[in-house]
């Protein structure tokens, strides 16, 4: 999933909660996507224009208040691409980069979507874990370049025993 196209899911996903003028979208895109994820308007309203065009939102004028303000709404077809992109459980949802945006929208994935997702990720780290561990036995740097790489080891490891829990977790919602 390109930036782009992971941040025309996150307005997507977000307009589903109710429509929103930029600004509003902007604040709200802001706390899915963390303090990390800097959103300038710079990449949003280009995006914007994009999906309105695309016919996935329209946009329309809102002059009851004392600035005028473009209003954004979700149509069918940003819907349809909303679930399309949601239910995407392949390895682009397991990326680093997109990883944390679909886990945002979980609540809206099917437990499979989601175990798919988590067992993806899982995957991915477990690779890895592998190479770091391969890489701390083959390199013999100084004392404060291995405690980085080791401290590298123990997120993942950490995020792995992470996962574990929220698998086992989905296993048993599935059964009921």
């Amino acid at each position: 999933m390109k930036k782009a196209e992971a941040l025309e899911f996150a307005i997507l996903g977000t307009l589903q909660d109710g429509p929103a003028h930029g600004y509003e979208l902007r604040k709200r895109l802001s706390q899915l996507l963390g303090m990390f994820q800097a959103l300038s308007f710079g990449s949003l309203y280009p995006t914007l224009k994009t999906l309105v065009s695309r016919g996935d939102i329209t946009e329309q004028t809102d002059d009851t208040s004392s600035r005028r303000r473009i209003v954004y709404t979700i149509t069918e077809n940003g819907s349809k691409r909303f679930h399309d992109l949601l239910t995407n459980a392949g390895p682009d949802a397991w990326n680093d980069d997109t990883f944390g945006l679909h886990f945002a929208f979980f609540s809206r994935s099917s437990a499979k979507t989601r175990t798919s997702i988590l067992e993806g990720r899982r995957m991915r780290l477990a690779e890895r874990r592998a190479a770091m561990r391969e890489s701390l036995e083959r390199t013999r740097s100084d004392a404060y370049t291995f405690e980085l790489q080791r401290h590298g080891l123990e997120s993942v490891e950490h995020e792995m025993h992470w996962l574990d829990g929220l698998i086992e977790a989905e296993g048993k919602n599935q059964d009921n």
